[in-house]
């Protein structure tokens, strides 16, 4: 990959949200991130042009069809599936959690047990407890006091009777990152299947499905610069043998099988076209211009999130650094020699002040950031917080810049603290 900077103020001018007064300093990407222009057009355009049911035979519902199947190989390409039919669209991640552990609690004889974390979004981990009541006897692959999971404690729980292994690939709330493959490895030698949410992780760095050696992963599309949507990525053969609803002139095969009902194809179209933004950065950080070509979207999407991946250990140095300059006590992976094993997310405390008290004093200033539970709540017991207040997240993307964090470093550098009375011994 070329040396060059990688170019933060020209991409910050394809996203109208970033330039709008109103939004100030945008520390909220975990909760969904901007989305540029193109992804607008995009929507636009369908709506426009497009805005009918698919499979009809005139043209502007055929339109609708090539929309769909674009976006479907533009996502294939992304997370480098075997084959665009292994994608399927629908309203989001936790929705397709929920059809996958209803299928897999439909599936299940003498291997009943069912591996969680206490590090995922709890749409992870409450969608497979619900599976109890079919049978399923749930164990857990327990984070350690580093924030992290670690494969030699999933060994400890692997057996014969496990059915499925269910984890993140980064934390939503700390930003640990998980490693999948090993992970992976531990499952099949067990003859297990894993499922991985990928949703946070998205936009930070590269997903190679193949890579992984997953079984299923999910992702929300809102997260990686397109409008609210998310999809599914299962191998071929494990989708097609998932007991699913569908209507009975729906074909029982991925990925018809797993999109029941109308999605939103102008969503859609606007995934596709955020894919597009990746693969224009992926071009822009080693100095090509012009569009990308149908045969090098996977390749400039990877190059692009290599990219987005080591400038924003840049963005999570600096922040670490200001955090501690703060007095903050930051939760999971500490180290600036650590952030190789994390994504610029961090959720943090500052000593005598609640989360919400900081959040607030932030927006003041036109900073977005987000306190309480992080729909983690086990996690935040783990990290002996109360649930109702939890901490304080900042969650970066690539297009923020080293000044918007020493700018939050001068507000909660200011904020009052409460003073510690100390009695005359």
């Amino acid at each position: 990959m070329s040396t060059r900077a990688f170019p933060v103020e020209m991409l910050r001018q394809r996203f109208p949200a970033l330039r709008s007064a109103g939004l100030g300093v945008f520390f909220d990407n975990a909760a969904g991130a901007q989305v540029p222009n193109g992804v607008i057009e995009a929507v636009r355009h369908h709506l426009i042009e497009h805005n009918v049911q698919r499979g009809g035979r005139y043209g502007r519902s055929l339109a609708v069809d090539a929309t769909i199947s674009r976006a479907r190989s533009r996502v294939a390409a992304l997370i480098n599936a075997r084959r665009p039919e292994e994608i399927a669209f629908g309203m989001n991640a936790t929705s397709f959690i929920r059809m996958v552990s209803l299928a897999v609690g439909q599936m299940l004889a003498e291997r009943n047990e069912i591996i969680v974390t206490d590090l995922d979004h709890e749409a992870n981990v409450a969608t497979w407890l619900a599976l109890e009541r079919m049978g399923a006897k749930v164990r857990w692959w327990h984070m350690r006091q580093d924030g992290c999971l670690h494969a030699e404690d999933l060994s400890a729980v692997l057996g014969s009777r496990t059915r499925l292994v269910a984890c993140t690939l980064a934390s939503n709330a700390i930003g640990s990152v998980v490693d999948v493959c090993a992970a992976a490895n531990l499952a099949h030698s067990a003859g297990a299947e894993i499922f991985v949410d990928a949703v946070h992780y998205g936009p930070h760095g590269v997903i190679d499905v193949q890579a992984l050696d997953c079984d299923y992963l999910v992702c929300s599309g809102y997260k990686i610069f397109s409008p609210h949507m998310g999809f599914l990525w299962g191998r071929y053969e494990a989708l097609a043998k998932l007991p699913t609803f569908r209507e009975d002139f729906i074909p029982d095969e991925p990925p018809g099988k797993l999109e029941a009902g109308t999605f939103i194809y102008e969503n859609v179209a606007g995934m596709a076209a955020a894919i597009d933004y990746l693969a224009e950065v992926g071009r822009a950080v080693t100095g090509r211009s012009g569009p990308a070509s149908e045969g090098s979207i996977r390749e400039d999407c990877r190059t692009a999130m290599a990219a987005i991946r080591e400038y924003e250990q840049g963005l999570s140095r600096e922040l670490l650094r200001v955090l501690r300059d703060c007095g903050a006590e930051i939760y999971g992976l500490r180290g600036e020699e650590q952030v190789r094993a994390r994504v610029p997310t961090v959720c943090f405390n500052l000593p005598g002040l609640a989360p919400a008290t900081v959040t607030k004093a932030a927006a003041a200033e036109g900073i977005g950031v987000r306190d309480g539970h992080m729909y983690s709540p086990r996690l935040m017991r783990r990290l002996g917080l109360a649930v109702e207040s939890g901490a304080v997240r900042v969650s970066l993307a690539h297009y923020n810049t080293v000044e918007e964090v020493r700018q939050l470093g001068a507000v909660l550098s200011r904020l009052p603290r409460p003073v510690t009375s100390v009695t005359a011994g």
